[in-house]
């Protein structure tokens, strides 16, 4: 599949990078912060942080999700302040960054970092069919932790 993309600024491609894989194995295009210079999100604090650029998906058959980085997250405490973007097909806009500190220091953003993972993946748009009961299952109602901690 082909993803369209085009460049909103025209840093890309010169001053900040385009999105790429970082790996042949890499299941998600690295997404970077177009900004004219640093932000700093404040401890306990968001922002949001554009990216330069916009996509095209094909069909509504696709949609494409914005995670955070693992490493920002799990070093820094910077993760997505929505937990993950979803980017519909028909949307054309800016792909922008919700980005939250909830690390115990300032972080600051510099131009050209990589600020998070887009992700393609395929959508099933379902018929939805009410019903007056459901059918039952051993777990039934069950959540938040019913099925044990292993």
């Amino acid at each position: 599949m082909k993803l369209q993309w085009k460049a909103l600024s025209p840093k890309i491609g010169r001053e900040i990078p385009a999105p790429y894989y970082a790996s042949a194995g890499a299941a998600a295009l690295d997404l970077h912060a177009c900004l004219e210079g640093p932000v700093t999100i404040p401890a306990g604090g968001r922002t949001v942080i554009p990216t330069g650029i916009a996509i095209a998906l094909p069909s509504p058959t696709y949609v494409a999700l914005v995670f955070a980085r693992s490493g920002l997250g799990i070093k820094k405490g910077i993760a997505l302040s929505n937990g993950v973007g979803v980017i519909d097909s028909d949307y054309r806009g800016e792909i922008r960054v919700g980005l939250h500190n909830s690390g115990s220091e300032d972080y600051t953003v510099q131009p050209g970092d990589r600020i998070a993972q887009l992700a393609v993946v395929p959508v099933l748009q379902v018929e939805l069919e009410q019903a007056e009961t459901l059918d039952e299952t051993e777990r039934g109602a069950g959540g938040l932790g019913s099925t044990g901690r292993n």
